[in-house]
């Protein structure tokens, strides 16, 4: 991505993660954000000192400029640097840029290559394209809702960004194709991105509309168990640990039913099928809880690696920033950081072997780069720059 520039005017969680994916892989990021107030994703989560911890690790190598987009003078800066990149992440609500005058097909005239990435809750049209769109209502309404938690309990909503976070990998991705399109143009053009919050989680949820259309089923909640097979579920182990193992492989439900000493359920003609064995997943799950039960976090998982089976211990950060595969493989990583000093956070999200991907700096603060951007690079004049700070235009 060395050589792409990208204008993040996105705001919260969805768009700002497509940004930074781009910019793990050497894109340069510049985060565009309301000059008083900043992007609200500045107040998520815990901070350190007055230091905002996710704002470090989502903006990373993103450059900052505060800018005002609903003012006149502001919105022709934007247009100014937007003539620069080569794609725009954008997650107003529908007709918010085109009421600015700052619309993807507006600012497609004088830059027809331009890629624009288009967040929102619903889409750009249909009934919902005005709404307020949030992640949890995407969570509610694809279904994940709808199947998680207990049978016989209420639809459960994670405790973090989900829908955004798939959204915004979606998002990623899309822009890649987008900028791949482009190369292929003869007459290199860009295009415009309608992706919402709600379509890729439904995609990750799985085919239940078609299974609904073509068999007239609706899926349930099974708390932690499998509707596709079975024994799959959490298991507390003797030292008050839990784990939790999947049998989606024959081979594997085979291996855990000898290991935990039910060899004869192997061989029952209901245990051949993923599906007969989630009909008989009481059955199976008692003799697995029972031989967990009776064993050390560190004995159920050593029994289950030597026999060829799956299993997790299911860990809290605690657990995870000590794991030897997760430290070993680099998964999670310090950074410098200039206000916190080494900085553990999540790694570049996939490994290439050519084109590795780095975090050359942590999130920054709003409107540090502002007087670089504007005027050594869009050539503004410093005095320009201070009347329109003055103003509130820029900070």
């Amino acid at each position: 991505m060395h050589g792409l520039r990208v204008v993040d005017v996105s705001t919260i969680l969805a768009g700002p993660l497509c940004a930074q994916l781009l910019g793990d892989f050497g894109a340069e990021v510049i985060k565009v954000e309301h000059p008083v107030v900043g992007d609200g994703m500045r107040g998520h989560g815990h901070s350190k000192d007055g230091h905002p911890l996710w704002w470090k690790e989502l903006s990373r190598n993103k450059r900052t400029l505060g800018l005002s987009l609903s003012d006149a003078e502001g919105a022709e800066v934007f247009r100014r640097l937007v003539a620069t990149a080569d794609v725009l992440v954008e997650n107003f609500r529908p007709g918010t840029l085109e009421r600015w005058g700052l619309g993807p097909h507006e600012l497609a005239v004088s830059h027809p290559g331009l890629v624009t990435v288009r967040v929102t809750g619903f889409g750009q049209r249909g009934p919902y394209a005005a709404r307020a769109g949030f992640g949890t209502l995407a969570e509610a309404m694809s279904g994940f809702a709808h199947l998680t938690g207990e049978a016989d309990g209420p639809p459960t909503l994670p405790a973090f960004g989900l829908a955004d976070s798939v959204c915004g990998i979606a998002a990623s991705s899309a822009a890649v194709m987008a900028l791949y399109a482009r190369e292929r143009d003869p007459r290199r053009r860009g295009q415009v991105i309608d992706m919402s919050l709600l379509e890729p989680l439904m995609t990750a949820v799985g085919p239940s509309p078609t299974v609904y259309q073509q068999l007239g089923l609706v899926g349930q909640r099974n708390g932690n168990r499998s509707s596709n097979n079975a024994p799959r579920n959490t298991y507390r182990t003797r030292d008050g640990h839990w784990v939790a193992i999947s049998t989606s492989a024959q081979a594997i439900a085979e291996r855990v039913m000898r290991l935990v000493g039910r060899p004869d359920l192997v061989t029952e003609p209901w245990f051949a099928t993923g599906g007969g064995r989630a009909a008989h997943a009481d059955v199976l799950d008692a003799p697995v809880a029972a031989w967990i039960g009776a064993r050390t976090r560190a004995e159920v998982v050593t029994g289950f690696t030597d026999a060829g089976a799956a299993v997790a211990p299911i860990y809290d950060a605690r657990d995870l920033v000590s794991d030897p595969h997760v430290r070993q493989t680099e998964m999670l990583t310090e950074v410098q950081d200039e206000d916190l000093g080494p900085l553990l956070m999540h790694n570049v999200m996939w490994r290439m072997s050519r084109s590795p991907g780095s975090i050359r700096f942590t999130g920054r603060a709003l409107g540090a780069d502002t007087d670089e951007l504007l005027v050594k690079e869009l050539g503004l004049e410093q005095d320009e720059v201070t009347r329109l700070r003055d103003r509130q235009v820029v900070t």
